[in-house]
């Protein structure tokens, strides 16, 4: 007996004596708040639970120019977190501004990823100088919801229920037309009342001109200008022909929709939860779908940008070694793990999440993931991207145009006085 005591007492001794196991800890920042920050919590808890030596603390922040803001001002004096997530829209203003560490070939590695893994349309967003600076999550984009029910026995609905016939802004005004003529009060509906939205239906509907915003410094030159009045004024006929509502907030704008009051509504892909989740509790009313943007204007395009995952700068300098390592890890385990975030209703931009035979099967998602081949990224300037002073022309000058007060060509030379003149 003595001698088993013994034992146990070398034993306890030989254990206590042990190094206790290294932990990095990786400090998180996001903006996600509604749906999408309930999948990224659930995203980090399981990676901590796999991950006992690495554990990331988390801290979301208020969506824009808040979070912006806040991680320039940390960034500056060494104080912001070790991974955060960014839009790629953002990325010109973040290099100006010095805020982002490249990401590196080791890097990737140490992620187990390699930008091949990615769509290319991310890739370049995320690309400035042939460097990299962050790492594409999502691609997140315009699309078209339509009510079956409400095209019923028109020529723009299938046998199957799937949308068809529209090839051109002429099938699509005609079908907004054969709504109105059948009763549908507001055949179209986006959030009119607000930038975003405007922007996004303008630079859809610009891309799809083959038009530019922004070329070699210029704001809409030659004749990207006519491109833009055509676009604008495109959108102002909607408005005029009762096919679109007048000045509709967000929430209005999808309530429409959501209503059955709408045949038609041109949002991002964020909101396919809202109606997955009403159709599950039969509340919706109708048979809905969501597809890629039809050519309307001669070429496959929609708005879109990208949540992505950025390392900062800590002052002038940046995380290295261990640190660094296990944000890349962690960067890694939550590409793989997309598939959860397209739940949300993003197209994963990590291809093989989106060549999975699971995210196939995940409709509407699988239907519209064909228009990340044909994604129009904001611009790379300054001056654009989320909460930006081009999002300002779009509320100070886009949406009272398209509601009558002046013409898309008086808009266009408006937008040029305002933005030229911040352009570096």
């Amino acid at each position: 007996m003595k001698h088993l005591k013994s034992m146990i007492a070398a034993s306890v001794l030989s254990l206590t004596a042990m190094p206790a196991l290294a932990q990095q800890e990786v400090i998180w920042w996001d903006f996600l708040g509604g749906g999408d920050g309930v999948r990224m919590k659930a995203l980090i808890s399981d990676f901590n639970a796999e991950h006992p030596d690495i554990q990331i603390t988390g801290t979301t922040l208020e969506w824009g120019v808040p979070f912006y803001t806040k991680v320039r001002t940390s960034a500056a004096v060494g104080q912001g977190p070790d991974v955060m997530t960014y839009h790629l829209s953002r990325l010109p203003l973040a290099l100006e501004e010095g805020v982002l560490s490249a990401i590196t070939d080791e890097d990737l590695a140490n992620a187990g990823l390699s930008k091949s893994d990615f769509f290319e349309s991310s890739i370049n967003a995320a690309t400035s100088d042939g460097q990299l600076y962050a790492i594409p999550f999502d691609i997140h984009a315009l699309i078209l919801y339509y009510n079956r029910d409400l095209l019923e026995g028109s020529d723009y609905v299938d046998a199957n229920g799937n949308l068809t016939g529209i090839e051109s802004i002429e099938d699509f005004e005609a079908a907004l037309a054969w709504l109105k003529d059948n009763g549908v009060e507001t055949p179209l509906t986006y959030q009119t009342g607000g930038d975003g939205g405007v922007w996004r239906v303008f630079y859809t509907l610009l891309s799809q001109q083959g038009g530019e915003f922004i070329v070699d410094g210029e704001v809409l030159p030659g004749d990207n200008a006519a491109k833009a009045a055509t676009a604008i004024n495109t959108m102002t006929r909607w408005i005029e022909n009762g096919w679109a509502p007048e000045q509709a907030e967000y929430e209005a704008s999808v309530a429409l929709f959501s209503s059955g009051k709408s045949a038609f509504q041109l949002n991002g892909v964020w909101e396919v939860p809202t109606f997955n989740d009403l159709a599950a509790k039969g509340t919706l009313g109708f048979d809905w779908g969501a597809v890629e943007i039809p050519v309307l204007m001669g070429e496959r395009a929609s708005w879109a940008d990208s949540h992505a995952f950025a390392i900062p700068n800590e002052g002038d300098d940046t995380i290295s070694g261990d640190k660094r390592a296990a944000v890349m890890t962690v960067i890694g385990w939550m590409e793989k793990n997309a598939i959860r975030w397209a739940d949300a209703g993003h197209i994963p931009a990590y291809k093989p999440v989106a060549d999975s035979a699971e995210y196939k099967a995940m409709e509407p998602n699988a239907t519209y993931a064909s228009l990340a081949d044909a994604a129009a990224f904001d611009p790379q300037s300054t001056i654009t991207g989320v909460a930006s002073p081009t999002y300002d022309t779009a509320i100070n000058i886009i949406s009272p145009a398209i509601h009558g007060y002046f013409s898309g060509e008086e808009a266009v030379e408006q937008i040029q006085q305002e933005l030229q003149g911040l352009m570096q």
